[in-house]
């Protein structure tokens, strides 16, 4: 199961690491994230992410977070968590 937690709001391809605007939840380390759009569909594991340089664990809902990605994603790129049924 999918939930919509936010969009992708700048990427920086030369560090590999997507800037989330956390509209409709909350992330955290080992999450497993879905990004969807028309050119994008990638599923990971959250392994790293940062708040103003600093690391986090937890990024509440209405955060801003920067995330290290394991492809390119675009700009107004759905983000999801996913859970796996059961847990």
């Amino acid at each position: 199961m999918e939930t919509k937690i936010g969009t992708v709001t700048r990427y920086f391809p030369n560090i590999g690491v997507a800037a989330f605007d956390l509209t409709d939840g909350p992330l955290s380390i080992r999450d497993s994230i879905h990004i969807s759009g028309s050119s994008t569909d990638l599923t990971q594991i959250v392994e790293e992410m940062q708040v103003n340089g600093g690391n986090v664990e937890k990024v509440e809902m209405g955060g801003q977070v920067g995330v290290k990605m394991d492809d390119k994603v675009q700009v107004g790129d759905d983000v999801h968590t996913v859970s796996i049924k059961g847990k």
